[in-house]
């Protein structure tokens, strides 16, 4: 029993362990191919324009309503301690350092991600990707890499755009609400907000970019041949994207402090 046991445990490290190994292999060729001829910039633009410009209302939404709830959350904890006026850079620097990001890649992975495993799951399933080769058209450099590029180029505008709206709509809750002074929401703000809080800010919006494209696009590639297992697949990278943004998250957060 405990052999057996062992043994299952065994074949599903190395498994992991392979899928580990492809997706790695995965990466390296895709960024590889961004930097060969021909460039498809075309490509790359319609994808900003996917991932980009088509998420801006969820981002928005988001965004508004994070900063409403922190607001609010943050006026009713800091009255607590008289210290009313430190919301602005309650507001500014939990949005900046973490929910900007973080939640921002996580709506760009359910809306965008999703979309593209789906996308190039179909091509592999009705073998678009295999006439591709047929026409000596490498996928890679036709399909994956001008994703992985749009991507790691648009989530820092998206997540700059989540922190604004995000810090506005915790100003119209504290101040326009709930009766903060407005100079000393901006004050504090100016005061706490630093230049490394938003550097490390757009350096985890470039690797959330990065993590969510990768993992999508991977997914979508290596589609087995059914319907069952193009939604696997599109389950399967929401799932993993949204883990790996959240444990980098972490990592990066430890080093930036």
């Amino acid at each position: 029993m405990i052999d057996t046991a062992v043994a299952g445990l065994g074949r599903h490290t190395l498994g992991l362990l392979r899928e580990m190994g492809r997706m790695m292999l995965f990466l390296i060729g895709t960024v590889a191919w961004m930097v060969r001829p021909p460039f498809r910039f075309v490509q790359v633009l319609k994808q900003m324009h996917f991932i980009g410009v088509k998420s801006l209302f969820v981002i928005v939404l988001t965004g508004s309503f994070t900063g409403m709830v922190l607001g609010l959350q943050g006026y009713y904890s800091l009255r607590k301690f008289g210290a009313e006026g430190l919301l602005g850079s309650a507001v500014a620097l939990s949005i900046i350092r973490e929910l900007g990001p973080v939640l921002a890649a996580l709506m760009v992975t359910g809306r965008a991600g999703s979309a593209m495993t789906a996308e190039i799951g179909l091509m592999r399933i009705t073998e678009q990707i295999d006439a591709l080769d047929t026409m000596a058209i490498s996928p890679m450099q036709y399909l994956i890499a001008p994703k992985v590029l749009a991507g790691v180029l648009v989530l820092p505008m998206l997540v700059a755009i989540f922190d604004l709206i995000g810090i506005y709509g915790g100003y119209l809750v504290g101040v326009q609400l709930l009766g903060v002074s407005s100079g000393a929401y901006t004050s504090s703000m100016e005061s706490s907000v630093e230049w490394k809080d938003v550097s490390g800010g757009f350096l985890k919006a470039l690797s959330f970019g990065l993590i969510v494209t990768w993992v999508c696009t991977y997914k979508g590639y290596h589609t087995s041949m059914s319907a069952e297992g193009l939604g696997k697949a599109t389950t399967e990278a929401v799932v993993l994207a949204s883990v790996l943004i959240l444990i980098w998250d972490y990592f990066l957060t430890s080093v930036l402090l």
